[in-house]
């Protein structure tokens, strides 16, 4: 997997180029990009791993993207009620959840993303996998931790950073004068 950091960063910096909302909005959208990897507590309770509820299983699917999508939707709609649509808070937190198996796939390990559970635990990648995969726990803080930080600022980080940058662009040409 990438590390937990890059999946909140590429949320926010993606996401923040088309959007102008409030911080909490941005911490929610992080925390969707971030959460499928809480599935590895499911190691403490010995679900092994290439079980549909063990790593990058069902929390890592479609399924769960769309479900999760419309839990914060619905959060935020109940919080902030003004101004925000239902579909496009949908759409928003669905799609930046779905960014975190998306970029899962593209990793060089483990075991695949088990991307339509609960219908299949067939667990997938894309054919190239770029990015290093990020030792789980304490294994981060040994020698493989800079190698996987590096590439994924060079996959993750700068790829998002120039979205952001182009959206502001964009809309920078795009305002009246």
């Amino acid at each position: 997997m990438p590390t937990i950091f890059s999946h909140g960063i590429f949320a926010v910096l993606a996401g923040k180029g088309f959007l102008k909302k409030p911080a909490w909005f941005w911490l929610t959208a992080a925390v969707c990009a971030m959460i499928p990897d809480a599935d590895v507590v499911a190691f403490r309770f010995g679900v092994p791993y290439e079980n549909m509820f063990g790593h990058r299983g069902f929390t890592h699917s479609i399924a769960f993207a769309l479900l999760l999508g419309a839990a914060a939707a619905l959060l935020v709609r109940f919080f902030r009620p003004d101004g925000y649509s239902f579909s496009k808070l949908f759409l928003f937190f669905a799609l930046v959840t779905f960014s975190h198996p998306f970029f899962d796939m593209l990793t060089d390990g483990g075991l695949g993303v088990a991307l339509f559970a609960p219908l299949s635990a067939e667990r997938f990648f894309f054919p190239w996998r770029p990015i290093r995969v990020s030792p789980i726990g304490a294994r981060f803080f040994g020698a493989e931790g800079p190698n996987v930080i590096l590439s994924e600022i060079f996959l993750v980080w700068l790829p998002a950073a120039a979205i952001f940058l182009s959206a502001m662009i964009i809309r920078r040409f795009r305002r009246p004068n």
